[in-house]
């Protein structure tokens, strides 16, 4: 399976951008998305992830009311709408699938991972 990522660019505080993940190869039915990110000498951190179904969605805090996940099983593709950015949002955000039913905000838990697409957010 490959992931690719796409989406990002420079935004201003407040403004909005939509990432979004296409998956190549096979894909199982029960797998979960997820989106991370990865600021300048941070770790890489948990943003949002979703089931299978979309029946189930889990953010981190700082971008619950303002990010959004959801996903298209027959384009095999997962988005994340961002809105009222801040410039604490900017990273390098990345999609990743878990082979299981279950929401995981553990990177370790991710099976695989797309590239990265840089959001940057001017303040």
């Amino acid at each position: 399976v490959q992931l690719q990522a796409c989406g990002g660019g420079l935004v201003q505080a407040g403004g909005s951008l939509r990432l979004s993940c296409t998956a190549s190869g096979r894909i199982f039915s029960n797998y979960v998305w997820g989106w991370f990110r990865q600021a300048p000498g941070k770790e890489r951190e948990f943003v949002a992830a979703i089931t299978r179904s979309g029946d189930s969605t889990y953010y981190r805090d700082s971008v619950k009311g303002r990010f959004t996940i959801s996903r298209d099983n027959a384009k095999n593709t997962v988005y994340l709408q961002m809105n009222s950015l801040k410039p604490e949002d900017t990273a390098v955000y990345y999609c990743a699938y878990r082979r299981s039913y279950y929401l995981s905000t553990t990177r370790s838990d991710y099976d695989g991972w797309g590239r990265g697409t840089l959001v940057t957010v001017s303040s």
